[in-house]
């Protein structure tokens, strides 16, 4: 894939008033489409962050959104698995910041309150209504399941880790992390390795708890997950 990963912008240009995915479309071709659809997904999981930083990359996933949409209202969906985990994926990349962040800070309050404030429940309806939102429809959340879970998991352990840095001197984990394979989990764990001393003798007993309960759930979801590879 070496178009896709030295000039993956050619992906996205329009030529005569149309990208090669909305080409292909229209001309039927969607063993095409769907192999361009694949190269986006991969694109997306294999950006490195110092490349986040970038507006070039923005911009790209500003672009690379509008496409998937139209895949996604083409009905390509039934033919391409992860194609609306990865619209979600880009949406939430190329815009959703400032929701990640407060959805953080939503469930970092319910993580703090205990079992009454209910942060499973609450991570999980604000990831599916987001989602219904942008998608707009019935039919293509229910093919999101694996995603909200994960996006919920991913919340949970983003607000936990941002209980943490009330106490400890210690790294956010990047919102750019948000939903996109293991990476909220193995940050997540490396900071949790890193700082076990620190968590050890300046959290309280609930957080403690709450980190090991994360921490012992998440490693079973990883393990399921890099099944499915």
């Amino acid at each position: 894939m070496h178009l896709r990963d030295r000039a993956f912008h050619l992906l996205l240009r329009n030529s005569g008033n149309a990208t090669p995915l909305v080409h292909a479309i229209r001309l039927g071709h969607k063993d095409v489409a769907i192999i361009l659809l694949g190269a986006f997904s991969r694109w997306i999981n294999n950006l490195e962050d110092e490349e986040m930083t970038k507006s070039s990359t923005i911009t790209l996933l500003k672009a690379l959104r509008t496409n998937l949409k139209l895949a996604i209202d083409e009905g390509l969906a039934k033919h391409q698995s992860d194609l609306i985990s990865s619209f979600m994926q880009t949406l939430i990349m190329s815009e959703g910041d400032k929701w990640v962040w407060g959805q953080v800070n939503t469930i970092s309050l319910a993580l703090n309150a205990g079992a009454g404030g209910q942060p499973v429940a609450l991570a999980g309806s604000a990831v599916r209504s987001f989602a219904t939102k942008r998608l707009g429809k019935s039919d293509l959340i229910a093919s999101l399941e694996d995603y909200i879970a994960n996006a919920t998991a991913d919340l949970l352990m983003m607000g936990a880790w941002s209980i943490v840095l009330a106490h400890i001197d210690g790294e956010q984990i990047p919102s750019y992390y948000f939903a996109r394979d293991l990476r909220v989990y193995k940050a997540f764990q490396e900071r949790l390795d890193k700082h076990k001393r620190e968590i050890r003798r300046l959290t309280n007993k609930r957080l403690k708890w709450q980190l090991r309960v994360l921490s012992a759930v998440m490693e079973g979801r990883s393990i399921t997950f890099r099944g499915k590879g």
